[in-house]
């Protein structure tokens, strides 16, 4: 009877547990093409079917297919010693291992082979590392042989990021840091900060287009409603806050142990490490104990909400710009051990108050429900069907929902679809619109989803849409790639947001 389910099960199950299967969104094709051998084949039967019988992948069409993968009941009747399965897992593990050993001993008996295909691109100078390198270097060589318009129409070749990228501000085009044009705004921002009461509506105007590096700390605080206007006035408020701060750590902080501050304690602890784990800076264990703080003390001030995940995330961008007044070189990989107390404290202080002032503008985000965030994907839904009624409606076709990937947008401010540099660049944006962070973002978001609608309607099925949407390659971006988002976004802001019934169907 074991032997008979476990068969059935197999029988059910098409794919293998742990088998290697291809994964729609990937950026990289598997190492060796001969793994999908029998997928190209599959595929190819398929595209000889007419369009018109072709049904459209669905999520519920997904779900149907791998309800029953690891159903409890066959879990339950499966004898795991029957010969049938030891049969299936010897034939698949022996012939799995001859393929690996096969692969590296043609990688090992051809260095030859390697050290030609390197030759081929002098002018790079770039080594290949693995067949599969190499078969993407031909397949790029040959595309460009045989479209040489491609070439122009996309994107120009740019320096390649590290994963780990530079916090500061890099454009992604290797544009020079400091240009005339550049200097010149920098020197305009300088005269504004210090006047004697500084013009927030000029300042907020100059900001729009990007904050330079040099004097984004007090611009942040300043757009931000932590600092006022008056130059005399900032010192003391400055002091006052900070100490302020501090007085709830003493008062409050103690009571992370208490059991109704348990539940909240323990979620800070277990998403902190998780915050830009790719970034050493954020791993420091000083730098985590400033987080907890931080969050802690906002959770407890604000019953409300409490701590919800994803606020976490909306600390880093203040640490960084105001630990970027203390540290010249990129803050990535510096050690804040090297920092004295008082200078650790303002910046703690300093990134409470900020991050406490953009939360009031969002707070129905974090609320029981999360309100407000359910009526931004709403309205997104809604701004999305009236510019780009085709990605709506293929959406629609494969059921995929806009909370399934607009939830996280909206939760995290775009914060895990873009590098950390990208983030800052936009929040000097939406600190000079007026209700950036709870209206314009709403914009921001309908571009950056049209800004993928080729690759979106590229993907014929559920799981394809929803891995492309959750993994959208935006790790080599810079400031243009912003700029040019957040010009998008203002046009679409400029047409809707004032006219709420344009293009209504």
């Amino acid at each position: 009877m074991a032997a008979e389910n476990s068969k059935q099960f197999w029988k059910r199950s098409a794919k293998l547990p742990g088998s290697i299967q291809p994964v729609y969104g990937a950026q990289h094709p598997p190492l060796d093409p001969r793994l999908t051998k029998n997928f190209i084949k599959e595929r190819s039967k398929v595209s000889t079917v007419p369009l018109k019988n072709k049904k459209a992948s669905s999520f519920h069409e997904f779900a149907r297919n791998t309800s029953d993968a690891w159903d409890i009941g066959d879990d339950e009747e499966e004898d795991f010693s029957s010969p049938s399965f030891q049969t299936l897992n010897s034939k698949v593990a022996l012939a799995t291992a001859a393929q690996v050993l096969e692969n590296h001993s043609k990688l090992r008996v051809r260095p030859e082979r390697s050290q030609s295909t390197t030759s081929e691109v002098p002018a790079s100078h770039k080594v290949i590392k693995s067949s599969s390198d190499a078969q993407l270097s031909r397949n790029s060589s040959d595309t460009c042989l045989r479209n040489p318009l491609h070439k122009q129409q996309s994107l120009p070749l740019r320096p390649i990021i590290p994963l780990v990228a530079r916090i500061s501000d890099q454009n992604a085009s290797g544009a020079p840091p400091m240009t005339v044009r550049e200097k010149t705004r920098l020197e305009k921002f300088r005269q504004l900060l210090s006047s004697h009461n500084t013009d927030l509506d000029e300042l907020r105007k100059c900001s729009w287009p990007g904050v330079p590096r040099e004097v984004r700390p007090v611009t942040w605080r300043l757009l931000s409603g932590y600092l006022p206007a008056n130059t005399e006035r900032r010192k003391l408020t400055l002091q006052r806050k900070r100490e302020e701060y501090f007085g709830f750590i003493e008062q409050y902080y103690d009571s992370r142990n208490e059991e109704h501050h348990q539940d909240t304690y323990r979620q800070i602890h277990i998403d902190i490490p998780r915050t830009n784990p790719l970034i050493p800076l954020f791993q420091q264990p000083l730098v985590q104990e400033i987080f907890e703080r931080i969050l802690f003390i906002w959770a407890i001030r604000h019953p409300a909400s409490g701590y919800v995940q994803g606020i976490n995330d909306l600390v880093t961008p203040f640490f960084v710009v105001f630990l970027s007044e203390y540290v010249e070189e990129d803050v990535e990989n510096f050690d804040v051990t090297n920092l004295s107390q008082d200078m650790l404290r303002s910046i703690e202080a300093d990134s409470f108050w900020c991050m406490s002032k953009l939360l009031d503008g969002i707070q129905d985000n974090y609320t029981f429900a999360q309100p407000g965030i359910q009526k931004k994907v709403k309205a997104l839904e809604e701004l999305v069907s009236r510019i780009d009624e085709q990605v709506h409606n293929h959406f629609r076709r494969y059921e995929v929902e806009y909370l399934q990937f607009a939830f996280r947008w909206m939760n995290n401010l775009l914060m895990r679809e873009l590098p950390l540099r990208c983030t800052i660049r936009l929040w000097d944006t939406y600190q000079s619109e007026p209700e950036g962070f709870s209206h314009f973002h709403l914009y921001v978001c309908a571009a950056f989803l049209i800004k993928w609608r080729k690759e979106i309607l590229d993907e014929e099925d559920f799981q394809g849409l929803l891995m492309l949407l959750q993994n959208l390659p935006t790790i080599h971006w810079g400031n243009e790639e912003i700029g040019l988002l957040l010009a998008e976004a203002y046009r679409l802001k400029y047409m809707f947001a004032d006219a709420p019934n344009h293009y209504r169907r």
